[in-house]
């Protein structure tokens, strides 16, 4: 296994993942230098356990898509605080401020127009990124650490059903990780809810742990329907 250094050089490339229970001295700062060198990691949120990697790296990206098998959707970011929005949206409606701070650190994610230098990979082509402030303790503590965006796509492959515990995560995966955060069952332990921004009026793509009903409290929302068959992972 490769020792923090190797990883930090980025000439190796490990033989197997480190599952560590996110109570290990020293965890969260492992997979910090992983990330950081554009490996692949798993770690809980407040949803399900999330594939992170540095959505600013092309090659990390790439290794993402690998690992889930290939990917023609966006893939959705996970951000410190809605501070950072400006690192990852070209525009952030005053809309957005509202539902950020009203669900944010939480299960929502937001569609907003992307900015250009967020690789393809990401944005599926569709100029657009979803983002969230999830409100898991490790996942806010890792990102933190980091102080930027880390994708937060399920940790599954395409198709196959997002786990809620570490254990869950299937096994063609596990040999593209680096590190696994293992910190118990995921609280919420269902995806969050996906709101569009970027149409007039604004979509719902998917429901979640945020409520219709609780989106059509937001002022400018009172209309909001249910989302069309089908939905983002």
């Amino acid at each position: 296994m490769e020792t923090p250094d190797a990883i930090r050089s980025g000439t190796t490339v490990a033989a197997e993942h480190r599952r560590l229970p996110v109570e290990t001295a020293g965890a969260l700062e492992e997979a910090a230098v992983a990330l950081r060198a554009g490996r692949l990691v798993v770690f809980p949120t407040d949803t399900l356990y999330a594939l992170g990697a540095d959505p600013l790296n092309g090659e990390a990206v790439g290794r993402l898509v690998r690992a889930k098998g290939g990917r023609e959707k966006a893939i959705p970011l996970l951000l410190p605080g809605q501070e950072d929005l400006g690192r990852v949206a070209a525009e952030v409606p005053d809309l957005a401020l509202a539902l950020a701070r009203r669900f944010w650190p939480g299960p929502l994610t937001l569609i907003l127009r992307t900015r250009s230098d967020l690789p393809e990979a990401v944005t599926g082509g569709t100029g657009t990124v979803g983002v969230r402030v999830p409100a898991g303790r490790v996942a806010l503590a890792l990102l933190k650490l980091l102080g930027g965006p880390v994708t937060g796509t399920s940790a599954n492959r395409t198709g196959e059903p997002p786990p809620r515990r570490a254990e869950e995560v299937a096994a063609d995966l596990l040999r593209h990780l680096e590190v696994i955060l293992d910190g118990g069952a995921c609280p919420v332990g269902v995806p969050s809810t996906v709101l569009d921004l970027t149409v007039d009026p604004p979509c719902m793509r998917r429901i979640g742990a945020v409520s219709l009903g609780a989106l059509r409290r937001v002022e400018g929302l009172e209309g909001l329907r249910e989302p069309a068959e089908g939905s983002p992972a």
